[in-house]
C-alpha cells in the first residue's frame, strides 16, 4: 500500500503514546499516583454523525487545568475509529470559552513535575486535533485566551460570535504564552501573532477572521446554526476521503512546494483506488447521488 494512504489511518495508539480512551471524560487526576474518575468538566452528546465537546466549567472560566484537558482528550478520542463519527464541535458554556491555564496549578505550590505534566499533556492535545482523521471545528462565544486561544488556533476550522475576543496575555503575569505561540503564530501572521504576544491586547473577532484565527464571524444569535451547517455539510462526504485530505494538508504544508507538489500528486492517485474515491467519480459519471461506504480500503488492487 501506499504511503499516502498509510499516513492517515488512525492509530490513538501512536497518536498519544498508548493511551486509548475507554470511556467520556475518564482519566488519572494530577500528581496523586492514583487512578480516580476525573471531576466532569466537560458535557458531551453526539448526533448525526457530529460529537458535541463543550467545556462546562464557567465558573473557573473554562480553564485548561490538567483535569480539563484530561476530559477533553478523553472525549476527543473516544470511539474515534468509528464510521459513525464524522466531525467533533467544541464549545464553551458561559461567557467566556477559556481563560487557557489554571494560573493557581502553575504555582510554586505545585512541583516542576506537575507543570511539566500541565504542558505535555496541553500539547498532546493541541497537535492531537490536527491528527485526528475527521474534523475539528471551534465554536467560539466569548472570549479566548492564552491556552484558550491556542484551541482555537489549533482547530480546522473555526467559528465565533461578533462578540467573541481573543488574547495572548501571559506576558502581563510574566508567563510569556510561549506554548499558545505555536499554534498562534502558525494561523496568523508573524507580525499580528506577535504582537498580541508582545502586548496581551485582546483582537475582536473581525480582526481575527481579517488576520487567520477564524474562519467565520457570525451574529451571536446564528452561532450555532453557522456552524451546524459547516458540520452538515462535511458529514455529506465520504470519512475515508476527508481523513486522507486533511492528513495530507497537514502534511504538504511541511514541506517545499516541488516536494509538496510531489507527495500530493501520488496521494490523489491513491485517492482514486480507495472505494469511495471510485464509487465517487462512477456516480459523477453516471450523474447520480454517490454511497459512500467510509471505508479505508482499496476498490482495486
Amino acid at each position: 500500500m501506499a504511503a499516502s494512504l498509510r499516513l492517515w489511518r488512525l492509530k490513538p495508539s501512536r497518536i498519544l503514546r498508548g493511551r486509548v480512551a475507554s470511556g467520556f471524560s475518564s482519566g488519572a487526576t494530577a500528581g496523586s499516583g492514583q487512578q480516580p474518575q476525573l471531576e466532569k468538566l466537560t458535557s458531551t452528546r453526539q448526533l448525526d454523525g457530529i460529537r458535541h465537546i463543550m467545556l462546562n466549567n464557567p465558573k473557573k472560566r473554562n480553564a485548561l487545568s490538567l483535569s480539563m484537558l484530561k476530559c477533553l482528550r478523553d472525549d476527543i478520542l473516544h470511539d474515534i475509529k468509528s464510521k459513525a463519527l464524522r466531525v467533533i464541535i467544541i464549545s464553551a458554556e458561559g461567557p467566556v470559552f477559556s481563560a487557557g491555564h489554571d494560573l493557581k496549578e502553575l504555582s510554586s505550590e505545585w512541583d516542576m513535575k506537575h507543570h511539566i505534566e500541565v504542558f505535555d499533556t496541553c500539547a498532546e492535545v493541541m497537535t492531537l486535533l490536527q491528527k485526528l482523521p475527521i474534523p475539528v471545528i471551534a465554536q467560539v462565544n466569548g472570549l479566548a485566551t492564552a491556552a484558550g486561544c491556542q484551541l482555537v488556533a489549533s482547530c480546522d476550522i473555526a467559528v465565533a460570535s461578533e462578540k467573541s475576543q481573543f488574547a495572548t496575555p501571559g506576558v502581563n503575569v510574566g508567563l510569556f504564552c510561549s506554548t499558545p505561540a505555536v499554534a498562534v503564530g502558525r494561523a496568523l501572521s508573524k507580525k499580528v501573532a506577535l504582537e498580541m504576544l508582545f502586548t496581551g491586547e485582546p483582537i475582536s473577532a473581525h480582526n481575527a477572521l481579517l488576520h487567520g484565527l477564524l474562519s467565520r464571524v457570525v451574529p451571536e444569535d446564528k452561532l450555532e446554526e453557522e456552524t451546524m451547517k459547516i458540520a452538515r455539510k462535511i458529514c455529506e462526504a465520504s470519512r475515508s476521503v476527508v481523513a486522507l485530505g486533511k492528513a495530507t494538508f497537514y502534511r504538504q504544508m511541511a514541506l517545499d512546494l516541488d516536494a509538496a507538489y510531489r507527495m500530493t500528486s501520488q496521494v490523489m492517485v491513491d485517492n482514486l483506488t480507495l472505494k469511495d474515491g471510485h464509487e465517487g467519480i462512477e456516480a459523477f459519471i453516471q450523474k447520480r447521488k454517490p454511497t459512500w461506504s467510509h471505508d479505508v480500503s482499496t476498490a482495486c488492487k
